[in-house]
This record gives structure tokens, C-alpha cells and sequence, in this order.
């Protein structure tokens, strides 16, 4: 028991679930969900940890969402490319520990990547965890293609600060020099049919010489397996980029709405629990359009961020969260112009609120800031419902602002069950 408390103070650090774009012409937009398996390289009773971990996609000139990672390119041209980016590292511990434990991390770096050739690339990154402690990668990388089955092997030379290893790999106690690692992995994408991709990776890792001889250490040889699936335009859509002109316009979303206690399951079923204390936000969405078909079906999709207010009230401050997401509409005329809307995201908010703090009292867990985000909404044409043409732009209806962790199954989210919901009524305005 010792031994794996001890372990709680240590990270494993992970490669991106997926390769990071620029060598190669690159989906629009994609929203993936898979099961990740990692080694636990520590001296515990349990050897690997999974999680379900979702993952957006979108690609812009400058900017990027990919799997876990998200950049800005400083410089992009045909053979050079400098990024400013930012990437999720796991810490890899018992399930047990997680919930309490959390070196999870946002990690900031720099990256430049030199395109030799077509679907190749040469990269030199170095990044920074949240107290300065770094480490960087020297990576090659390529894109090769099957037919249906797309291939992207990496060959990568790993180094760690001295401070980043004596704090992860020796517990903030015992000293542990800089170290040189490496890693071979590779990533598979297979293209099953319409929108749907299956898609798996692995790497394997090893860890310096300067680090074999610490305590806390069970091993150097570190396995990390990804295997799910995905919804990514058509291979004939493969590097095109989105266009408003070719699609329905832009949108912005208003909203607001009041926090319940019931579930999300009580909530569609019509049982619905106020709050007492009346918590409420208000939330403004902007929607960038991606696509206006999935498996040949008329449903539109969008990159849609969000910012959210949450009301100040006597239970809580006010505090502010941010939503980045991929939502799917659905159109139908009966007798006039209805819409369905799902989104799936990430949402992150400065301070807990009560709402969502009573839950996680209830059920004895320390809270999350990072959250999976679902929205769903019903709404209708209000040029169709009052029968006049100008306000056929805008879309009036019910949205469900939910945050959860999925089911206790990742440990990004803080390896928890349950979150917060909130009922709202929207003013949706296309331009």
C-alpha cells in the first residue's frame, strides 16, 4: 500500500494519442472516442490503467485542434513550419489514486518541423510543464496509404530535465540527473465506410540510463496502445479546409438557462429537480460550418466554442467556463422547420460550481475543472412559425448544458462519475 501511495507522486509522460498534422493534407474537422492503455512503470500492485478518451479534430491554416493537442503556426510554408502549441500529458497511476491525485497537465511548448519531402517530416520540440520543469522530443515521422488503410510511423529521441525527472520519476525526493530516452510508435487510421474510420495506435518507450537505478522505478520499458473510432470527412474531402461560402453561414448562439439536480436521464424522461438556490449562466456560442452531410444524411456540423457566465448567487461566486465542441444538427419540416442538435467537447471552468460541488460531495469526489461537455438542443424556424421571411435566420429552442466525466473511466476528468446540468433557451442567429 505504501508502495503504490509513494507512486502517486509520479507521471508518466505520453505521447499525443495521434500525429500532429503538417506533413501531410489534413481533415477539416473529425470527432473520435477510444479506450487508451498505458504501463504503469512504478513499483505497484497494478500494471496498466485505461481511460475513454474523446478526441475533436479541426484544422485551419494557422490554427489546429488535433486529438489532444492544439497549436498556432507561428510560420508555414512548404518546408518549414514553427508552432506554438500545447499538449495533454497523463499521469499514469492506479485507478485508485486519481481521483485524488492529479498531475494531469496542459503541457505549452515550441515546435519546429522541416518537410523534406512529401508526407515527411523532421521535428525539434521542447515543452514546459506548469512550473517550468522541461523536457523536449527530435522526431521523424512519415504518412504512407493502402488503400483504405493509412499508416503514420514515428521514430522519436526523448530528453528530460533534470528538474522534470526528480520531481516525476523521483518523487520530489530523490535527485535524478537529466535523461536521454527514446521511443518507437506509429498510428492506423482504416477507412470502413461514408464517415466512419476505425483508428488505433501504439508506442513504445524506454526511459535514459540516468534514471535506471532510482528507487521508484520498476521499469524503463513503457507500452501506450490507443484503439477506437471516428467521423472524418470522406477521403475525396481529404485537405480541403472549411468554407463558409460553400456552406450555411455562421451562427451565433444565446443562451440561458438554470442550473437542476437531477440527472441526465431524469431530465429526458420530463423528471426534472429545481434548484433551490436558482443558479443560473448565460452562454454565447459562435458555430463555424464544417460540413452539411454525414453518411450521406442532411446534417449539418460545426466547430462551435463557447463562452459561459456562470451567476454569482448565495451558494457561489461567479465564475466563467470555456467549451470547445463539435456539434451535429439534424433538419426535418413538420409542417415547418424543426431542428435536432447533439455536440460533444471538452469544457473547463475557473471555479467548481455548487451545483456541481453538491454532486460531488454527495458521492465523496474531489471535483474536476476539466470535464467532457455534451450539449442537446430542439429548435424551431421562427420565419416558419410566424410566417414571416426576415427572421428565417433565426432559430429559437430548448438546449441541455451538461458537463460529465464519463463514467469514472477517465482519468483526464478527473476519474469521477456524475457533473452538472443545466436547462436553457437559445436565440440561434445564422449570417
Amino acid at each position: 500500500m505504501s508502495r503504490i501511495a509513494a507512486t502517486a507522486l509520479l507521471a508518466t509522460v505520453s505521447l499525443p494519442a495521434f500525429a500532429v498534422p503538417g506533413s501531410e493534407p489534413q481533415s477539416a474537422w473529425g470527432i473520435a472516442i477510444g479506450a487508451r492503455y498505458a504501463d504503469i512503470p512504478y513499483d505497484t500492485d497494478v500494471d496498466q490503467v485505461m481511460d475513454i478518451t474523446p478526441l475533436m479534430y479541426f484544422h485551419t491554416e494557422r490554427f489546429y485542434l488535433h486529438g489532444l493537442e492544439a497549436g498556432f503556426h507561428l510560420w508555414n510554408d512548404e518546408k518549414h513550419q514553427a508552432t506554438l502549441f500545447s499538449r495533454y500529458r497523463f499521469f499514469d497511476i492506479p485507478e485508485e489514486y486519481q481521483n485524488e491525485v492529479r498531475e494531469d497537465s496542459f503541457d505549452t511548448g515550441l515546435r519546429y518541423r522541416y518537410i523534406p519531402w512529401d508526407n515527411a517530416y523532421l521535428d525539434a520540440e521542447v515543452l514546459s510543464d506548469g512550473s517550468g520543469r522541461s523536457y523536449g522530443h527530435f522526431r521523424y515521422g512519415f504518412f504512407h496509404q493502402e488503400g483504405a488503410l493509412e499508416v503514420r510511423p514515428t521514430l522519436q529521441i526523448d530528453w528530460r530535465s533534470e528538474q522534470f525527472n526528480s520531481y516525476y520519476y523521483g518523487l520530489d525526493q530523490v535527485d535524478a540527473g537529466a535523461d536521454l530516452g527514446a521511443t518507437v510508435g506509429f498510428e492506423l487510421r482504416y477507412h470502413v465506410w461514408s464517415n466512419l474510420y476505425l483508428m488505433g495506435s501504439a508506442n513504445a518507450s524506454i526511459l535514459g540510463g540516468e534514471l535506471a537505478d532510482l528507487p521508484t522505478l520498476d521499469s524503463r520499458y513503457n507500452l501506450e496502445t490507443f484503439i477506437g473510432f471516428g467521423f472524418f470527412p470522406e477521403p475525396s474531402e481529404r485537405g480541403k479546409l472549411w468554407e463558409s461560402d460553400a456552406l450555411e453561414g455562421h451562427y451565433v448562439r444565446l443562451a440561458t438557462g438554470w442550473a437542476t439536480e437531477s440527472n441526465i436521464g431524469e431530465i429526458l424522461a420530463g423528471d426534472r429537480v429545481k434548484d433551490p438556490y436558482g443558479n443560473q449562466l448565460t452562454s454565447v456560442f459562435w458555430g463555424l460550418p464544417l460540413t452539411n452531410e454525414l453518411f450521406g444524411l442532411p446534417i449539418d456540423i460545426y466547430f462551435t466554442p463557447g463562452l459561459i457566465y456562470h451567476h454569482s448567487s448565495e451558494v457561489q461566486d461567479p465564475t466563467y467556463e470555456g467549451v470547445l465542441a463539435v456539434k451535429a444538427y439534424y433538419n426535418f419540416d413538420w409542417p415547418i422547420r424543426w431542428r435536432i442538435g447533439v455536440a460533444e467537447g471538452l469544457s473547463y471552468v475557473d471555479e467548481i460550481t455548487y451545483i456541481e460541488q453538491i454532486e460531488m460531495d454527495r458521492k465523496g469526489y474531489r471535483p474536476s475543472n476539466l470535464m467532457n461537455y455534451l450539449d442537446l438542443s430542439f429548435g424551431a424556424n421562427l420565419g416558419d412559425l410566424f410566417g414571416i421571411r426576415e427572421l428565417d435566420p433565426l432559430w429559437l429552442g430548448y438546449s441541455l448544458h451538461h458537463r460529465s466525466s464519463i463514467f469514472e473511466t477517465a482519468s483526464q476528468f478527473g476519474r469521477i462519475k456524475g457533473g452538472s446540468n443545466y436547462n436553457t433557451v437559445y436565440l440561434q442567429w445564422h449570417f
